[in-house]
């Protein structure tokens, strides 16, 4: 073999231990079994209800900030039927609004849909931890590409809800989103009005 081929060879050996990896040990490797014997169980009902604060950073493809934003969401349900309205204002001065619509199934899954979620969004509650599958389309203004998302939500012991989420396009990590939930403040509602 020549040094070409020893290069070659080498890199597909290290994308292939990447890929291993981030399938089998990294973030995409948890399961909701991992979260199912926590002491503080998280209730999408409960903990993603009424007025919530939501502040976050999205990472791009270098693992540098791209983006900050705020949001700003309202929370309802009847039963085990939610709906979860959004509304982000980013650091450019962008504004973007989502309309989640959850059902919450007796055994803790999830269905979700929502106008820019290709399709139904699916996942589980269990112990203090949520897990959401869905594949979100971007804006047309960021590509209007389809990307496959896995949001984990985790119940902090003060009630807040720490949201990872990682989007890949073609298995490859493109984006990263890493953000905080927690009730608002009566301030803060005055604001978002």
């Amino acid at each position: 073999m020549d040094g070409l081929t020893y290069v070659l060879l080498g890199a597909l050996i290290v994308i292939a231990m990447n890929w291993a990896w981030s399938r089998y040990a990294g973030f995409l490797a948890q399961t909701p079994d991992d979260y199912a014997g926590a002491s503080t169980p998280f209730n999408i009902r409960t903990h993603l209800n009424g007025h919530l604060v939501c502040e976050g950073v999205i990472y791009g493809p270098t693992g540098r900030v791209a983006s900050r934003f705020v949001g700003h969401f309202d929370c309802t349900w009847k039963g085990n039927q939610g709906t979860m309205n959004e509304v982000f204002h980013y650091d450019d001065g962008s504004q973007q609004t989502r309309a989640w619509n959850l059902t919450l199934g007796n055994d803790g899954r999830i269905r979700a849909l929502a106008d820019d979620v290709e399709g139904e969004g699916t996942g589980q509650q269990m112990g203090n931890a949520v897990k959401l599958n869905y594949r979100f389309r971007l804006p047309a203004k960021s590509g209007g590409h389809v990307l496959n998302t896995v949001d984990w939500m985790y119940l902090a012991p003060n009630g807040t809800i720490i949201n990872r989420s990682q989007f890949r396009k073609y298995g490859l990590k493109v984006a990263e989103l890493v953000a905080t939930m927690r009730p608002a403040h009566q301030q803060e509602l005055a604001k978002s009005a």
